[in-house]
């Protein structure tokens, strides 16, 4: 699976949030079109995407952060995750 399988809770007080981490996200996507992909899964609170201020490109890995467990557990239910044709 290419999505990373490491999750960790944040304590943020009595809220936690979860997150995942991907990689080999396409040029072409943006974090707007992340966050709408894995909306499908649960309730994504964040996405974020680095950039380079080099280059002023994102750094084709990003985080995606999720309000249950439950939400990132259904992410590892699907084998590939597939934007713009390619897998991430």
């Amino acid at each position: 699976m290419a999505v990373t399988s490491a999750v960790r809770a944040v304590g943020r007080g009595s809220r936690k949030i979860f997150d995942i981490f991907v990689a080999e996200v396409p040029w072409t996507v943006s974090s707007k079109e992340l966050k709408e992909y894995f909306s499908q899964f649960g309730s994504v609170q964040r996405c974020q995407l680095p950039f380079d201020k080099d280059t002023g490109f994102h750094k084709r890995y990003c985080w995606i952060k999720f309000l249950t467990p439950q939400d990132v557990q259904n992410v590892f239910q699907k084998d590939t995750h597939i934007l713009e044709g390619a897998k991430v």
